[in-house]
């Protein structure tokens, strides 16, 4: 399937690796010219490579999505090398676990200014250029603690709720100028996250165990359903949040 992505531009935040590089991946796949971010430039060198590789046109910039000046800088790099951004991924890292009575004021405001405000600050910068062009897509990678809230993870809990509700208000906004936004919100993953929050084996067996399809996601799996999302196919969808989570959360709808 054709999904009409060729030479689009999409920036990438958290690009590195994890599901933020498999999607870049993805998007290479379909022709997309990709920026992708992150705080490590060692990683980011490597990611870059590797795409590259891969024949992809990418680029990597530093950038620390949690400073408006960064952010900044980043519109401003893909404009100059790039053009203006088709499509958005907005991907943060995750904050530390804790329970909500354990954490502090630095917590929350480190978690608020991460997942809340890097969203709406990343949103706000590409907003115009896209309702300029009449398309856009703008696809933020959640969580499935959205629909079902996961133990000892209050904060992801509490940021990524509001990130889904920012962009539910946003896209009947702008639904008539051609831009979507939708949220991708993937379950336990295969990543060096899930490691550091689940390192223990038992704990990990126990985790799996609980999983209906008893094993987890690949970043490859979340990936394919955001970048299916940044397709022309997926144009009439807006608002909606994609749960990728092999079957954990019980909810309906």
């Amino acid at each position: 399937m054709d999904l009409h992505l060729k030479n689009k531009i999409a920036l990438v935040t958290g690009g590195s690796k994890g599901i933020g590089y498999a999607i870049a991946k993805g998007l290479i796949a379909e022709g997309t010219q990709v920026i992708i971010s992150s705080r490590d430039r060692a990683n980011l060198d490597k990611a870059v490579s590797n795409l590259q590789d891969l024949g992809g046109n990418v680029a990597g910039i530093t950038a620390d999505v949690t400073q408006p000046n960064d952010i900044e800088e980043l519109i401003k790099y893909t404009r100059s090398n790039f053009g203006s951004p088709d499509i958005l991924i907005s991907n943060a890292g995750g904050p530390p676990k804790g329970k909500a009575a354990n954490l502090n004021d630095a917590a929350w405001d480190k978690a608020y200014n991460l997942i809340l405000m890097a969203n709406v600050r990343l949103t706000r910068a590409v907003l115009s250029d896209m309702q300029a062009k009449g398309w856009g897509r703008i696809i933020n990678i959640t969580s499935s603690s959205i629909k079902q809230p996961i133990n000892n993870l209050t904060l992801s809990n509490a940021f990524r709720a509001g990130v889904t509700g920012f962009a539910k208000t946003l896209s009947t906004e702008v639904a008539a100028d051609g831009i979507t936004v939708n949220n991708v919100a993937p379950g336990h993953t295969a990543t060096q996250r899930s490691k550091e929050l689940y390192g223990d084996e038992t704990a990990r067996n126990a985790l799996i165990a609980r999983i209906p399809a008893k094993r987890l996601a690949t970043p490859e799996e979340i990936a394919a359903a955001a970048v299916f999302l940044a397709s022309e196919q997926a144009a009439y969808i807006t608002g909606q949040t994609i749960v990728v989570d092999g079957g954990v959360v019980n909810a309906t709808y």
